[in-house]
């Protein structure tokens, strides 16, 4: 359509009209607020006793909360940054920024609850806007004045329409959808442009004491009193750890800054008092004794403004939810492992590294004095948490990452007591720089990037292997045998993890589950080290465009090493073979570089072969070695029922189109005469390969796979079956 000169200018101050009519829409709403109620001023709601007839937000408020509004409100994908799992969050309340954001082309502003800001005044000038009333405190204003009260109210008043499925124009359930972060006086706006946009969103209402129990909390002015003391058995147990972490020598402080870059997004807790009280490890500019003073900075290893640094340990107060739970056990065993691994042992630190970023952000440098055999076995010790970390750690939603590996695969280890892995520590020493991540410059164009990090792996693969052909010559050249592989010395379950990725999340597991999948990793310990650099320590949610993409290039190189690592240990003609299926379709230069010579050599594997299937062959080999640590309890062969199992079996040889049809991440409950039995059935979706920044141009439907597992997997369920 052309549009003459009268007709723009007539489109034009429509839209004026337009823009001049919703500011003063909102403008009137808020003055009306402010005539009925006074001054909005931030405010805390700590209170030191409850006021008569007043709900008890934690044993009252909470409950409800925490699971009817938690599961959308509990990350950092929450809807207008509200994070409900703590009273913290409530009291914070929403900002319309989003914290993932594809398309941002400078560095967020950070925004993390319980670190970035302490006080309501602190967010406010933040960007934050409450979602409870700040102004002079009476029923009226607090049920009027609050976006949580009108929400609620919105849904009592407009419940979900009849019939099993919600109609798309009503309801956007996209990923990325327009997000409508309302303000209180500019509520009866979105009421009229969302009349279901009540909450709980896209879902049942809140039942009748539910909603009485929410909306009254409201209406008193949603205070609270202090949390309940920690139990006096942790008392103990944090000052123990406090002591060994913030020891005074140079190489107690160098041990726990390695400990602290990897476990920061843990959720630590102490078996011997209780396992169901987390804590997180922080860094301090007070010492142990005193009051925690967080140093908030932007990544774990970026300098924290004061001469020394103390690693303390404060409770996690916000409520569990699995997409970010990380579990990691301290107790006595523990402590005299990292005694005997990195302080008993025979080495000297001579200084303390920089926080020099370019430094830093190298595990391989800032670390160079810490025994290379003591950090491999530190990260193999819980080998699940440390693949965890990379899907959970510092995100909720890590397409980013996950768009570069496959939906089910396998991941083995070297073992760190293997001759050829305890070489590495000379080597490292002296090729630490040619290990630089991605965190450590600026972004250039992705063509340049994906050849700069090309040059970067070649030249240092490269001078690996000659420095391990120097040092093994002979029939231990560069031989590869199942006996290289960590089994776990007979008792480590972390021995074999599965990856199942359900899109833009996964799930780690211990053991080799399912069917034999179509690729596996073998990580050693330099490639386990960059995983946790790139994709935890130095993957930063707030980043830039730039910053994604470059994580997004440099993890494809760290995939395809894992995946070079395996199929090293196949004869070279299946290893041609496997590694074609697998780069099916990808560009020649990536094809190029995964059969370069620093993934080949001219020696086959000290493996011995007798069929013509050596990939499955060596998977059963494989699940040989490491029998002894293999875990049980989502085999098909657990469930006792025969008739169920052998029902469900049909469903693991689904290929092409019946898979597809499924959801990526379902459960099932299957009623018997004995109880509910319990089931996830994962649909591994199949690509040519995974060495595109476009997933979708790599699908092969046709090529699907159904998993069925025994048990619980996944923390995003497409979808619950019930059938007898």
């Amino acid at each position: 359509m052309v549009l003459n000169s009268g007709s723009l200018k007539l489109k034009c101050l429509h839209w004026l009209l337009f823009i001049v009519v919703f500011i003063s829409s909102a403008a009137m709403g808020a003055k009306q607020h402010g005539n009925n109620y006074g001054t909005a001023e931030p405010r805390e709601r700590l209170v030191k006793s409850l006021p008569p007839n007043t709900l008890d937000y934690w044993s009252e408020v909470k409950p409800v909360i925490d699971q009817r509004c938690v599961v959308c409100h509990g990350c950092y994908d929450a809807p207008c940054q509200l994070k409900m799992s703590s009273i913290e969050g409530i009291v914070r309340g929403a900002n319309a920024d989003k914290v993932y954001d594809s398309t941002r082309t400078h560095m967020g502003d950070l925004t993390r609850l319980f670190e970035d800001a302490q006080t309501v005044t602190e967010w406010r000038n933040k960007g934050f806007y409450p979602i409870v009333s700040e102004y002079k405190d009476s029923p009226e204003a607090n049920r009027n004045a609050s976006v949580m009260y009108q929400m609620l109210k919105l849904k009592k008043e407009k419940p979900l329409p009849g019939g099993k499925l919600l109609s798309t124009k009503s309801f956007d359930l996209s990923l990325n959808r327009k997000q409508s972060c309302t303000k209180a006086d500019e509520f009866d706006k979105y009421a009229s442009k969302h009349p279901l946009g009540g909450m709980p969103y896209a879902l049942p209402g809140l039942d009748k004491e539910e909603q009485k129990i929410l909306m009254s909390w409201v209406e008193q002015g949603a205070v609270h009193t202090a949390r309940a003391p920690l139990p006096s058995a942790f008392a103990a147990q944090i000052k123990d750890w406090e002591k060994f972490l913030n020891g005074s020598s140079l190489k107690q402080q160098l041990t726990a800054r390695y400990i602290y870059e990897h476990l920061s997004y843990a959720h630590l807790y102490f078996p011997s008092v209780d396992e169901q009280h987390f804590f997180t490890m922080v860094r301090s500019s007070t010492p142990p004794g005193q009051a925690v003073k967080i140093i908030a900075t932007r990544l774990p290893y970026t300098a924290p403004g004061v001469e020394r640094v103390y690693y303390r340990i404060q409770p996690y107060v916000a409520t569990i939810v699995d997409k970010t739970h990380m579990p990691y056990r301290l107790d006595a065993q523990r402590m005299q492992r990292w005694q005997s691994l990195f302080i008993d042992a025979d080495y000297k630190v001579t200084a303390l590294p920089s926080y020099d970023l370019a430094h830093a952000s190298n595990p391989f440098q800032t670390f160079a004095e810490l025994p290379i055999i003591a950090r491999h076995k530190f990260l193999l010790d819980e080998a699940e948490f440390t693949i965890m970390a990379f899907i959970k750690g510092p995100v909720c939603r890590g397409q980013v990452a996950l768009d570069v590996i496959e939906d089910d695969f396998w991941v083995f280890f070297t073992d760190p007591d293997r001759p050829r892995e305890q070489k590495l520590e000379e080597f490292l020493a002296a090729k630490a720089t040619q290990l630089d991540m991605p965190a450590s410059g600026e972004a250039n164009q992705p063509i340049q990037k994906w050849h700069q990090y090309k040059n970067q792996q070649t030249a240092f693969l490269t001078s690996k292997n000659k420095y391990l052909e120097e040092k093994y010559q002979g029939s231990e050249k560069l031989s590869v045998t199942i006996d290289g592989v960590w089994d776990g010395n007979g008792v480590n379950k972390n021995a074999s993890l599965t990856v199942y990725r359900h899109h833009d999340n996964a799930t780690v597991e211990k053991g080799m589950l399912g069917q034999a999948p179509k690729t596996a990793w073998l990580i050693d310990y330099t490639l386990l080290e960059r995983i946790h650099y790139l994709l935890v320590a130095g993957y930063d949610v707030y980043g830039k465009l730039g910053h994604q993409i470059d994580t997004r290039l440099y993890m494809d190189f760290l995939r395809m090493e894992g995946e070079s690592n395996f199929l090293l240990m196949l004869p070279a003609a299946a290893r041609t073979k496997e590694r074609d299926f697998w780069y099916r379709g990808a560009k020649e230069k990536t094809l190029a570089y995964v059969s370069s010579p620093v993934f080949e050599n001219d020696s086959e594997p000290g493996i011995k072969y007798q069929t013509d299937h050596p990939k499955l062959e060596l998977y059963g080999m494989l699940r040989q070695r490491l029998k002894a640590v293999l875990p049980t309890e989502h085999d098909m062969a657990s469930v006792s029922n025969a008739g169920i199992r052998q029902q469900l079996e049909r469903l693991n040889k689904l290929v092409g189109k019946p898979a597809t049809t499924m959801p990526e991440d379902s459960l099932l409950q299957v009623n018997t005469s004995t109880g509910p039995e319990y089931f996830t059935l994962l649909r591994n979706s199949a690509h040519s390969s995974m060495t595109s920044l476009k997933e979708a141009k790599n699908r092969l439907p046709g090529e699907d796979t159904l998993t069925v597992l025994p048990g619980f997997i996944g923390a995003y369920p497409n979808a619950f079956f019930v059938v007898d």
